[in-house]
C-alpha cells in the first residue's frame, strides 16, 4: 500500500494558501480567457513534474481560481463553506466508494438512506417512498420527467415513443426542462412554458387553459414541473393550487427544489412548499442553501415503484448480494456513482436538523437586510419581493451586466445579473449562512464606493460589448 503521508502533507500545505488567499484576496485576479495557457503551465507533458516544481504550478491554480467561499462571492446559487461538509467529502474520496452495491458500499448505503428517509418525512410522502442521489438539479428534473413518460407510457422503454405527450412548466423555471423534453424523446415542441405572474410563480389557471387545449388537439398531458425558487428571481410556484389540477387530470407532478427546496428545513418558511406531499417526485439541493461541496442532489420519489420501473436493470456480475433495498444501482440513473451522501450527512449529524433549520433561516434574515437597505436608499431599483433570497435591484440607472462586469474585473465582489419580464437587474444570492448582516452592508458600500470612483461607467447599453 503506497505511503501517503507526503500527499497530505502536500495538500495540508496547499489548503492553508488557499485558506490566506480567501482571507487577504477574496476575489481573485482574474485572468483573462485568451491568455490562460500563456499564465498558468496548464500543459500535460511526458515527463512529470516533482515537489516543488509541482507544488507551485498546484499553488498558482488556486490563486488564480474564483474564491466561492468567500464573502464577497454572490454570483452563483452556492457559495461559503460548511468545515463538517468538507470533511465528509475528503473521507468520501479516500475511501473512494461506489454507491451501486452494498457490497462495495457498506454503511454508506445506510448513511444515504437515512438522508431519504429523513427527507421524505419532512416532505410529506409516506412508507412507499424513497430516493436517490443524482448528479445535480438537472438529472434530479430528468429523472423525474423519465418517471412521468413511463408512468404515462409504459411501452416505450420497450417500444420506443408511441404517444404524444406533452409536458408543462413555467417560463421562469430551470433551463433543463429544455434539454431534458430533448433527451427523454419527448421533443422541444412539446414543452409547454406557462406565464408567470409579476412575482415570478406560475399562473394556475393559465396552467389548466394549455392542459385542455393540448386535450382537445390529441395530446397527452404527462408531467407539470413546478419550482421552489426560480433561479433569477427565487419564487415559488403555488405547490397546492398546481396539485389540484395534476390530480384532475392525472399529470405527473414534480416539485424543483435545486435552489430552495431546503426551506423543508424550517418551520418558518416550509409553508412556501404548501402542497408539496401532494407531488409524484420533489428535488433539493443540499450544495446550494446547506452549503454543502457541490454535488449533492437529492430527488424523492412518493411511490419507489418508479424509481425501479424506470431505472432498474439486471446485472448478474455486479448485483450478487443483498437485497434491492441495499442495491442502490437498481434505482439510480448511472452505474458507477461517487458518494455525495457522507458530505452531507457529517454536516447533518454535527450541527443537526436544528442546525439545518438556523442556517435556512439565517439566509433568509440576511436577504432581508439587503432589500431593507435598498428600500431605504433612492439611488436603488427594487425588482423582487419579500420570501426569496434573490434580491434583484439596480444602481443609479447603471446599466447592470455593465456594472457586474466591471466589479468583477476590478476584484471588488462577485455577483450576477438577470433578467424578468423585460427588466435586467443586479442579482444577488444570501444564499452564504456564514456571511453576517455587515457583509451585506459592506457588498453595498463597497459598489457605492466603486461607482464613485469609476466615472466612466456608462448607463448605455453599447458598454456591454466593450466589457465582455
Amino acid at each position: 500500500m503506497p505511503d501517503m503521508s507526503s500527499d497530505l502533507a502536500l495538500f495540508n500545505e496547499l489548503a492553508e494558501i488557499l485558506l490566506s488567499e480567501e482571507k487577504n484576496k477574496p476575489v481573485a485576479e482574474r485572468i483573462d480567457s485568451d491568455k490562460l495557457y500563456g499564465s498558468i503551465d496548464l500543459s500535460l507533458n511526458d515527463s512529470g513534474l516533482i515537489d516543488d516544481e509541482f507544488k507551485g504550478v498546484l499553488r498558482d491554480i488556486l490563486i488564480a481560481t474564483p474564491k466561492t467561499a468567500t464573502n464577497l462571492f454572490f454570483n452563483q446559487l452556492f457559495g461559503g463553506r460548511q468545515g463538517k461538509a468538507v470533511i465528509g467529502d475528503l473521507l468520501a474520496v479516500l475511501l473512494n466508494n461506489s454507491m451501486y452495491t452494498y457490497k462495495v458500499a457498506g454503511p454508506q448505503v445506510g448513511i444515504e438512506q437515512e438522508i431519504i428517509r429523513q427527507s421524505c418525512d419532512m416532505v410529506g410522502y409516506g412508507a412507499q417512498s424513497n430516493g436517490t442521489f443524482p448528479t445535480g438539479g438537472s438529472m434530479s428534473n430528468y429523472m423525474a420527467l423519465v418517471m412521468a413518460r413511463d408512468s404515462k407510457d409504459p411501452e416505450c422503454r420497450s417500444a420506443g415513443m408511441t404517444k404524444p405527450l406533452t409536458i408543462y412548466t413555467s417560463e421562469a423555471s430551470h433551463y433543463s426542462n429544455a434539454k431534458n423534453v430533448s433527451f427523454a424523446g419527448i421533443g422541444k415542441d412539446n414543452i409547454r412554458y406557462i406565464p408567470a405572474d409579476t412575482e415570478g410563480r406560475m399562473i394556475p389557471e393559465k396552467l389548466e387553459e394549455q392542459i385542455n387545449i393540448d386535450v382537445n388537439n390529441g395530446f397527452i398531458p404527462t408531467y407539470v414541473n413546478a419550482t421552489a425558487g426560480t433561479t433569477v428571481i427565487g419564487a415559488f410556484d403555488p405547490i397546492d393550487q398546481i396539485a389540484d389540477i395534476t390530480e384532475k387530470y392525472n399529470i405527473w407532478l414534480h416539485v424543483d427544489g435545486a435552489y430552495c427546496g431546503a426551506v423543508i428545513f424550517s418551520k418558518k418558511y416550509k409553508h412556501l412548499l404548501q402542497g408539496v406531499d401532494r407531488s409524484n417526485s420533489f428535488s433539493y439541493n443540499a450544495h446550494k442553501m446547506l452549503g454543502t461541496p457541490l454535488t449533492c442532489s437529492i430527488i424523492l420519489v412518493k411511490d419507489k415503484k418508479q424509481l425501479h420501473d424506470s431505472f432498474s436493470n439486471e446485472a448478474d456480475y455486479l448485483y450478487q448480494t443483498d437485497g434491492d433495498d441495499f442495491n442502490l444501482g437498481k434505482t439510480s440513473f448511472q452505474c458507477g456513482r461517487r458518494n455525495d451522501a457522507l458530505k452531507f450527512w457529517t454536516l447533518w449529524k454535527s450541527i443537526g436538523t436544528n442546525g439545518l433549520e438556523q442556517m435556512i433561516d439565517r439566509q433568509f434574515e440576511l436577504a432581508d437586510t439587503a432589500r431593507k437597505y435598498i428600500r431605504n436608499n433612492p439611488d436603488y431599483t427594487f425588482y423582487s419581493f419579500d420570501d426569496s433570497i434573490s434580491i434583484c435591484f439596480n444602481y443609479k440607472n447603471i446599466e447592470p451586466m455593465a456594472l457586474c462586469t466591471a466589479l468583477y474585473e476590478h476584484q471588488v465582489t462577485v455577483v450576477g445579473f438577470g433578467s424578468f419580464h423585460g427588466d435586467t437587474f443586479i442579482r444577488l444570492v444570501t444564499v452564504n449562512a456564514n456571511n453576517t448582516d455587515r457583509d451585506i452592508i459592506h457588498f453595498f458600500k463597497m459598489l457605492e464606493e466603486f461607482v464613485t470612483k469609476t466615472p466612466d461607467l456608462t448607463t448605455s447599453k453599447e458598454a456591454i460589448l466593450e466589457l465582455s
